[in-house]
């Protein structure tokens, strides 16, 4: 699987679990870092757009662990 496959699934699975947050400020900075992702997917910067969405799923994940 390539950078920008590996990001297109990353993508799709943050579409899944997103609103299974309640935490509406880390909810919407996840969300954030979504739309960067997908912008940079979009210019064809697979790096960066990787990284942006690793740091959306950081976020909601943090969030998962917290509240068990």
């Amino acid at each position: 699987m390539n950078m920008e496959e590996r990001t297109e699934k990353d993508i799709k699975l943050f579409e899944k679990n997103i609103d299974k947050i309640k935490d509406d400020k880390i909810k919407d900075m996840a969300y954030r870092y979504y739309k960067d992702a997908k912008y940079y997917l979009l210019k064809g910067d697979y790096f960066t757009a990787f990284g942006c969405i690793n740091y959306a799923h950081g976020l909601i994940d943090a969030i998962r662990f917290k509240d068990g």
